[in-house]
């Protein structure tokens, strides 16, 4: 079965990653991230806007995730590949 991170985003980075402007995703390296980054291996990312049950969803390839940085400055990448399916999408205003 295939292992998935659920990560909930605004609007103009969900957006982006849609659209192919986004290939990464950064978190903070909190006590919270690590415990669910590293040590686990995901297949996918399901990306949320909001959450009410009609959000927008995407599901996007997940392919790795790198430490970089020290103490206060320490972060989180997760490199993003393919996206695989988009569930009630449409553009924003903006991007129209």
């Amino acid at each position: 079965m295939a292992e998935i991170l659920h990560l909930n985003l605004i609007r103009k980075y969900f957006d982006d990653i849609a659209e192919g402007r986004k290939r990464v995703e950064y978190r903070e390296q909190s006590a919270h991230w690590r415990a669910r980054l590293e040590g686990r291996r995901y297949d996918f990312l399901k990306f949320r806007n909001g959450y009410s049950a009609n959000a927008p969803e995407m599901l996007v390839e997940f392919r790795r995730v790198r430490r970089y940085g020290k103490g206060r400055n320490a972060y989180y990448a997760i490199s993003l590949g393919k996206i695989i399916k988009k569930l009630r999408f449409r553009k924003s205003k903006r991007e129209r």
